[in-house]
């Protein structure tokens, strides 16, 4: 393929690229790629102009395009480059996301089967589905750019930290729970350190950022008594606690 001034039969090039015939055909069927130069007996040659154009297809195609998309970069036509390759890096960050939340479905559920004895497939199904439910619910409300940033999040605070996070947070609900039951004043000691360990660890979650904030705090309006009843979250009583030791807190 280095002689200057050479020619590649359709077979010869499928063989020196790794395509079929077939493609090469269908490349020129669409328009993608079409040899410059023919036989007496009407036989596709491609020209070395042909091969270099071949091979930004195949580059392009490589990162995902689709063959429409290759050929309006090719041609000109149509959005840019730097447009489809960002879409088309949107589609795979999309990807990763969806598969970092399979991989933690998977933990969770080999966790639970080795917890004790092996848990009855039925039990594990419901497991499974309690899961997808939660993943449905959290994307509807924060939606997939959110979702990145709280994964971006989660990669620079490491996994460790937010294991410990996790834990942490059904022992404070249950020393909150206790307080609710024993009349603690809000705004006692005992209070308003509830109160800072709780707000620490909302902090730890959305960082910040408002529109995390607002999206969270929505879900726990709107979804209060399932994720009460079905994760095993703080009662409204609880909520109401942490607000007003979070207030003297404030106040003091």
């Amino acid at each position: 393929m280095e002689g200057e001034g050479r020619v590649w039969k359709v077979g010869e090039l499928a063989r020196a690229t790794g395509l079929t015939v077939r493609a090469l055909h269908h490349y020129d069927g669409i328009g993608l790629v079409r040899p410059s130069e023919r036989t007496a007996s009407g036989h596709r040659l491609y020209t070395e102009a042909d091969v270099r154009l071949l091979y930004r297809a195949l580059a392009l195609r490589d990162l995902g395009l689709a063959l429409e998309e290759v050929r309006s970069v090719l041609q000109g036509g149509g959005p840019g480059l730097d447009e489809l390759l960002t879409g088309q890096l949107a589609q795979v960050e999309r990807r990763i996301a969806a598969l970092e939340g399979l991989r933690g479905r998977l933990s969770a559920v080999l966790q639970a089967a080795r917890g004790g004895s092996a848990p009855e497939s039925e039990r594990l199904m419901r497991v499974i589905e309690g899961m997808s439910s939660v993943d449905e619910t959290v994307r509807a409300y924060f939606g997939e750019e959110r979702l990145r940033e709280l994964q971006r999040r989660r990669q620079e605070r490491g996994e460790e930290a937010v294991a410990a996070d996790i834990a942490a947070w059904p022992e404070l609900i249950a020393a909150v729970g206790r307080a609710v039951e024993d009349g603690t004043d809000p705004a006692s000691d005992e209070g308003r350190e509830l109160a800072h360990r709780w707000m620490a660890l909302l902090e730890s979650f959305h960082g910040g950022d408002d529109g995390l904030k607002e999206s969270l705090y929505r879900m726990r309006e709107d979804r209060a008594e399932e994720i009460t009843a079905g994760h095993g979250g703080p009662t409204q009583e609880m909520i109401d606690f942490v607000a007003r030791a979070n207030e003297a807190r404030g106040a003091g």
